[in-house]
């Protein structure tokens, strides 16, 4: 048994995206045999995605009858130096963002970071919203961060997730009032001097809007990926639109596509009411020709599970708790899909030696 032979086993497992085998397409970094085992670092880059956990498992399948032991690992190159990645230890930086407040991102970002750490990722929670920070009200977190003796920052932890908001630094009920050069030292401090340790992702919840804290996170942050929410109504829309430009414009990735409020479902009579429209979300991903990612509710149990502390995504009866549950599959799948393309298309690129 040699690496060719473990090599032409690899061949039969497909990535479904992709539409090709993972040899084929380039996504086996390395192969070691020895005697005793079988060692393959594969180019996955989405922890716990449920697509790159099938992949996984598949190769182990193809390889289960062999006397050794399979090691699988897996790596891609981020596209920047470690020495000059303020997060080096955060293997990817999901963005939750809108065109404009009033559309639930908070909720999505919240729910969204809980689903993966569901999955059993290791997840950094980071709420951005300089002006308007309210994660730590939804997750019920009133402890502050502690620091260490070199007064480097350790996160508060909710639900299996680390912590970081400007609501910990400033008082309750403070207005936080910055001008744009203060913003880009409080966002530094909080990503620099933050102990965040090893994250397979850090969701960041940014404000509304297209500005300073937008701009400086997309300049100093490789953002691996971005979400963006909207609600149905055109006015939503449009301002979703200048978040999807802000985004190409850096050169980010667009996972996808959230419509909130998509519907309300009256608990007295049953009937489904359009309040703020219907399937505008979806239109506008296929319009821009983005994935998308999902629809949540309008539906009291929403506000609730913001009220209490505890992320309906959580809850396994919920159908509501559903929706955000398949957000964040899919969330997760679509950050697979842009690293193994991108790894890929830099394999199939390199000239045959």
């Amino acid at each position: 048994m040699n690496t060719d032979d473990v090599r032409e086993r690899l061949q039969a497992v497909e990535d479904p995206d992709l539409g090709d085998d993972i040899v084929s397409l380039g996504l086996i970094n390395s192969i070691d045999v020895t005697d005793d085992e079988v060692s393959i670092d594969l180019a996955l880059g989405a922890p716990y995605s449920p697509t790159e956990t099938s992949i996984a498992n598949e190769v182990r399948e193809a390889l289960g009858d062999m006397d050794r032991e399979i090691d699988l690992s897996a790596s891609v190159d981020r596209g920047v130096p470690e020495a000059e990645d303020p997060l080096p230890k955060v293997k990817n930086v999901i963005a939750v963002a809108s065109g404009k407040g009033g559309v639930g991102k908070s909720t999505v970002a919240v729910n969204l970071a809980a689903g993966l750490s569901r999955l059993g990722a290791r997840v950094g929670l980071f709420d951005a919203d300089v002006y308007g920070p309210n994660v730590p009200r939804m997750l019920d977190a009133d402890e502050q961060p502690r620091a260490t003796e070199d007064e480097e920052i350790i996160p508060v932890e909710k639900h299996g997730m680390k912590l970081m908001s400007m609501d910990f630094l400033v008082g309750k009920d403070d207005p936080v009032i910055f001008r744009g050069p203060m913003v880009d030292n409080v966002l530094t401090q909080l990503w620099d001097d933050v102990l965040w340790g090893e994250l397979d992702y850090m969701v960041v919840d940014l404000p509304p809007g297209t500005g300073d804290t937008q701009l400086t996170m997309l300049q100093q942050v490789p953002v691996s990926g971005a979400v963006i929410v909207t609600t149905p109504e055109e006015v939503a829309l449009d301002d979703a639109r200048k978040g999807l430009r802000m985004f190409g414009r850096h050169e980010t990735p667009v996972l996808g596509i959230v419509e909130n409020m998509s519907s309300f479902v009256c608990p007295d009579c049953g009937g489904t009411h359009d309040i703020f429209g219907s399937g505008g979300g979806r239109e506008f991903a296929d319009e821009t020709e983005m994935p998308f990612l999902g629809d949540i509710p309008l539906d009291p149990e929403v506000r609730e599970g913001g009220s209490t502390g505890e992320p309906l995504v959580l809850d396994e009866d919920s159908d509501v708790g559903e929706s955000f549950r398949d957000i964040a599959a899919r969330t997760a799948n679509m950050q697979g899909i842009i690293h193994r393309k991108r790894q890929s298309d830099s394999q199939r690129a390199q000239p045959e030696q």
